[in-house]
């Protein structure tokens, strides 16, 4: 019987309806068992309506001889509250592992901020055997884990179903730190040990080698669940205290074939994967016994080819349904009518680019005319609402483009106002304004970021345009915001020091960029050159940094590529 938890998180267990792994809250070392804290670096709600990370604690659970309870950051980030785990309110110090799953750059100084809580040493080199192994995975660290090397020992990269069993193979709770984390490097696919890699840089502050030790590996190769036919990923925890709210989650497929410019998810997941209207139907009778609620998740869930099939399963069940992306050009009919049927109030489309020949820089091949049908069939489907996510600050981007989301906007809203009419009942339109982040691992990589001072003059420019334009709001993330997650995203070993600066003031990022001794203007918003060493080259996804190149070539002339054909083929190296 599991221990009451009295906790800092208390109110959260209690909120758990239904967990499938119950942990017992015994001793340390209790029969030679390993225990591991598994952290997202952020709130309970937010990590808990992470598919991610509940896979990862369900994989964990199911493994013979280990126990693995949740933790995640306290609600005051800036408070004094030491992090313990729902499930039995332990600190993480008294763990054996602590694996932090992390999905996004910004989260990386609330790893620091939980090591530091934690009572623990920052520096990876500083801690010694007393001290727990800290391990990191999940999707920011197959991109780019350079920031927070330092302060990592081992970083898993790769799919969690294939690289935990062979981590936990090699683990020993009794080994010499320095001895494990060796064999580990030398072994291990998919395991990267910072300690062993030294970074050489030129006078001008670029990268000029990354040379690991005798025996270590140059490159650290990922490691792939090839086939995902037989294996499910689904909420392995129902909590009314996330985004989702008792929604029982299922991944219907992962990565995605469009190959879109800015999109790491195109390329680190290559090839797609779907998962089959069998497994899936299961997946589904499984939730339905918990919830009303399922949410399918993937990159491009509309290109599931049972993807209506899925939908009438779910309406016989009676269950409500939601969609983590559908693309305005694979909308149909059946889906409206599934997100309908499940009272969503609100659709999502993504033009990314208001011109054609913007959408063609980017690899997004839809039309104006798909997209005006897409919102056509929305409306006229019962859904009042209509959100639309736009890129701002893309490569070759000009006043003309920035025109042209302005131009789509007004016409996306005469084609809601035809069709709203009919059903005598408006709705609002919510246009997002995100800045472009380059990112590893996509042909953009190399590509320059506009300055904070360029974006708000774009945002201010659209906000002014469409502010006199009945039922259109218009959202922004901030500029500053995308500059920190710059410095995240394309920085080296040396951003280290700008998050332990960013901890010591407490958060206050702008005190801290203002007192920063690096060149952060030089780390955020340069373009590279193709010859440059990345930070994240050492990385190895299977794809040719020359297919990224030439796909940059063909950006810039404004050339459309086919998609992913999904079979062995020899253009971009997957395969190969």
């Amino acid at each position: 019987m599991a221990k009451k938890n009295t906790g800092p998180y208390s109110r959260y267990a209690e909120s758990e309806i239904n967990t499938l792994h119950l942990i017992n809250a015994v001793p340390k070392h209790r029969k030679g068992r390993i225990y591991v804290a598994l952290v997202y670096p952020n709130t309970y709600s937010v990590g808990m309506s992470n598919l991610g990370f509940q896979t990862t604690y369900s994989l964990i659970n199911q493994m013979d001889g280990v126990v693995c309870e949740r933790a995640f950051l306290p609600e005051n980030k800036e408070g004094s509250d030491v992090p313990k785990t729902i499930e039995s309110n332990r600190s993480l110090s008294g763990f054996d592992i602590i694996a932090f799953s992390i999905s996004f750059e910004v989260d990386y100084l609330n790893l620091i901020a939980v090591v530091e809580k934690a009572g623990l040493p920052l520096q990876s080199a500083a801690r010694g055997d007393p001290h727990p192994l800290i391990i990191a995975g999940g999707v920011a660290c197959f991109l780019n884990p350079e920031p927070v090397a330092p302060f990592v020992d081992c970083f898993l990269i790769g799919e969690a179903e294939r690289l935990l069993p062979r981590f936990f193979n090699f683990y020993d709770p009794l080994s010499e730190k320095k001895t494990l984390l060796k064999n580990l490097a030398k072994k291990l696919p998919g395991a990267y040990i910072p300690y062993f890699y030294k970074h050489i840089y030129n006078n001008d502050g670029t990268l000029l080698s990354i040379k690991p030790d005798p025996g270590i590996p140059a490159k650290v190769k990922r490691v792939v669940t090839d086939d995902i036919s037989n294996i499910s990923t689904c909420t392995a925890v129902l909590t009314y205290q996330t985004t989702f709210k008792n929604s029982f989650l299922i991944e219907v497929s992962r990565g995605c074939a469009h190959g879109c410019r800015f999109c790491s998810a195109g390329f680190v997941y290559r090839p797609p994967r779907f998962r089959p209207y069998s497994l899936l139907q299961d997946n589904i009778e499984e939730g339905s016994n918990l919830t009303t609620k399922i949410g399918f998740v993937g990159a491009a869930v509309s290109d599931h080819p049972d993807i209506g099939r899925l939908c009438d399963l779910a309406a016989r069940k009676k269950l409500k349904v939601s969609f983590s992306s559908l693309r305005a050009d694979a909308l149909t009919p059946e889906l409206v009518a599934a997100l309908k049927k499940s009272r969503v109030k609100t659709a999502v489309i993504a033009p990314d680019a208001g011109s054609k020949r913007m959408r063609n820089v980017i690899n997004k091949n839809i039309s104006e005319k798909q997209i005006l049908d897409a919102t056509e069939m929305i409306v006229a489907g019962g859904i009042p609402n209509l959100k639309l996510y736009f890129m701002i600050g893309l490569p070759t981007e000009t006043d003309d483009d920035i025109e042209a989301i302005i131009l789509l906007c007004k016409k996306i809203k005469e084609r809601f106002l035809k069709s709203s009419r009919k059903r005598k009942k408006i709705g609002t339109i919510t246009v997002s304004i995100n800045p472009f982040v380059p990112k590893p691992f996509t042909p953009f990589q190399w590509a320059s970021m506009n300055d904070s001072v360029t974006l708000k003059n774009k945002i201010k420019r659209i906000r002014q345009s469409l502010r006199q334009t009945p039922n259109i709001k218009v959202q922004a993330e901030s500029p500053k915001n995308a500059f920190i997650q710059a410095i995240l995203t394309r920085g080296d070993r040396r951003s280290a020091d700008i998050l332990i600066h960013a901890l010591k003031n407490k958060m206050n990022w702008p005190k801290t960029l203002k007192e920063s001794r690096m060149d952060t203007n030089l780390i955020a918003l340069r373009e590279r050159s193709p010859s440059e060493l990345l930070p994240w080259d050492f990385i190895d996804h299977g794809i040719k940094k020359s297919f990224l190149a030439q796909e940059y070539k063909l950006a810039k002339a404004g050339e459309i590529s086919p998609p992913c054909p999904m079979k062995s083929c020899k253009l971009c190296g997957i395969c190969e």
